[in-house]
């Protein structure tokens, strides 16, 4: 008989402060070298240029992916002005001689507010966008036709911190989807001298933030300590803005079966309204989404996330496998 795939060691999320240079799957591989184990995904990938907050799922969390799809992003991000580039930030060729202007505060911060709210925005041809199955930047390198659709992506805040030389450098709070990049290249084409992304921090991933995360080299020290489990987000503490419940043993099998189930509305304990320090300043962008609740069991063992189908009445959505 096939042995039964053994559960992953660890259960939960985990901050990493990516390193500039790194790609997202370089950092990937990297705690999977350290957990000892292979079930490990990532909620949205870092340029190698940018540095910041890498949020991994480890184990049983990799299936809570799909509840953090919306989550806003914040950044710091430095627009370096006098040259645009090929691929839009610091790492592609330069398309012209470099003739950096004089920074007006006034200018960049009327630059920066137009482009606060909801916009269609062309991802640049160097991206990891799909056409036909293959990333867009292949295409590009290739010199060949790269054929991209604008998509619609939302801008929360965009606020000048500084200007030093050539180098503005802004916060923006944006959907998931936006390229800051594409900022960058806009706003140059806006002043008429050209400019590039020359630096970029991600600074939180909806409630996750650079204040939690923890480099690499750290998380090999804790490792090799036997203390990889203390770097992690338990997995019973993942999506505290859902509401929770304890069930019943009864409505536990039910809900491990995947069959609806009904909660008094007195048992169901709020989320979490107020969002950690570092945090965006709302976790989701886009259309409301039905309410979600996490289900636990009498132990506080997370069973489920379920989503409401009428008011007391909830689908389980996410069953989790107990462990051995």
């Amino acid at each position: 008989m096939p042995r039964k795939p053994q559960p992953a060691p660890f259960d939960g999320a985990l901050v990493v402060d990516k390193p500039q240079g790194k790609t997202s799957h370089d950092v990937v591989d990297a705690v999977r070298h350290l957990a000892g184990f292979r079930q490990v995904g990532h909620l949205g990938t870092l340029d190698p240029l940018a540095t910041g907050v890498l949020v991994l799922l480890l184990g049983r969390a990799t299936r809570f992916v799909q509840f953090y799809s919306g989550r806003r992003k914040r950044y710091t991000a430095g627009f370096s002005f006098g040259f645009a580039t090929d691929t839009y930030d610091s790492e592609g060729q330069p398309q012209g001689s470099d003739n950096p202007p004089v920074l007006d505060k006034a200018t960049l911060e009327k630059f920066a507010n137009e482009r606060v709210g909801l916009f269609s925005q062309m991802p640049p041809a160097f991206s990891a966008k799909k056409i036909h199955g293959r990333p867009a930047y292949e295409l590009a390198r290739k010199n060949q036709p790269v054929e991209l659709k604008p998509v619609d992506v939302e801008v929360f805040e965009f606020r000048l911190l500084e200007i030093e030389g050539p180098i503005a450098r802004f916060v923006i709070e944006c959907s998931s989807g936006t390229y800051i990049r594409s900022l960058a290249h806009e706003m140059g084409e806006k002043l008429g001298c050209g400019a590039h992304l020359a630096e970029i921090t991600r600074t939180a991933v909806g409630e996750f933030s650079l204040e939690q995360a923890i480099k690499l080299e750290e998380l090999a020290e804790a490792s090799r300590a036997g203390k990889f489990a203390d770097c992690m987000i338990r997995l019973e503490n993942l999506l505290p803005n859902f509401p929770r419940v304890n069930v019943l043993p009864v409505i536990e099998r039910r809900v491990r079966h995947g069959t609806k189930f009904n909660v008094p509305v007195a048992q169901i304990q709020p989320g979490r309204t107020e969002n950690p320090p570092g945090a965006t300043s709302q976790l989701d962008g886009g259309e409301p989404k039905a309410p979600r609740l996490r289900v636990f069991s009498r132990q506080d063992k997370l069973i489920a996330i379920a989503e409401a189908v009428v008011p007391r009445t909830y689908q389980p959505i996410v069953v989790l496998e107990p462990l051995p």
